[in-house]
């Protein structure tokens, strides 16, 4: 039997550039992946882009000790975008986030480069509960690798690692380590025909056993 395999570590961001490089960045990726987006002007109102600028700036300032002025900056972000990022998160290059509304990454998390965030995505810890408990200046948020694809109402709680390349699909919960390229998704709807509508009997009379249908929801 071959070994277990082991999710490796997300390749660490690129080198730090300069900030006005990396807006033009952020700005550029808008205009690549949102096809509604016609042209720069109109990317500058991009809801995801005005968080993810903000957050640059705030992160700076959260870098250099001013925390009071960074968690203003992630408050006042959050109010005209809907995207709570704390200032002390980490995000790479070329990150996207689409739409932003309700999205939320914590203080430790850390995002590669080449991310897609869609809308409500939460990186975020496991609870007080756990994280009072672990030593002070330990992980509590998850660890993105680079190109990594995080669908609508992904969550993503505690200190766990997402490989390279992975994608995590719309309403999946991920809480341990997901390897580099894997793919992740939440169990399909159960559709059941509409009240007063006689459903075809199959053969196997069993076949339509609320217990069976939920368990056969789950393959894909």
């Amino acid at each position: 039997m071959s070994a277990p395999t082991v999710p490796t570590a997300p390749t660490a961001p690129t080198a730090p550039a300069s900030l006005l490089l990396v807006l033009r960045e952020d700005l550029d990726v808008v205009l690549a992946r949102d096809p509604s987006v016609a042209g720069r002007w109109e990317a500058l109102g991009h809801s995801g882009l005005s968080a993810l600028w903000a957050h640059r700036v705030a992160h700076r300032l959260h870098r250099g000790g001013m925390r009071t002025a960074a968690r203003a900056m992630a408050r006042v972000a959050r109010r005209r975008t809907g995207v709570e990022i704390h200032p002390g998160a980490v995000l790479g290059r070329r990150v996207f986030i689409d739409h932003g509304a309700a999205v939320v990454v914590g203080q430790t998390a850390t995002v590669g480069d080449d991310v897609t965030i869609y809308q409500q995505v939460t990186l975020g810890a496991v609870g007080w509960w756990a994280d009072n408990a672990r030593p002070a200046g330990e992980r509590r948020h998850p660890a993105i690798g680079n190109g990594v694809v995080l669908g609508a109402n992904a969550t993503v709680l505690g200190p766990v690692t997402v490989g390279d390349r992975a994608l995590i699909g719309a309403m999946a919960t991920v809480t341990e380590d997901i390897g580099p390229g894997a793919r992740v998704y939440a169990p399909r709807s159960v559709v059941l025909p509409a009240p007063g509508e006689a459903p075809a009997v199959p053969d196997d009379a069993t076949a339509l056993d609320p217990v069976r249908l939920l368990a056969s929801a789950g393959s894909w």
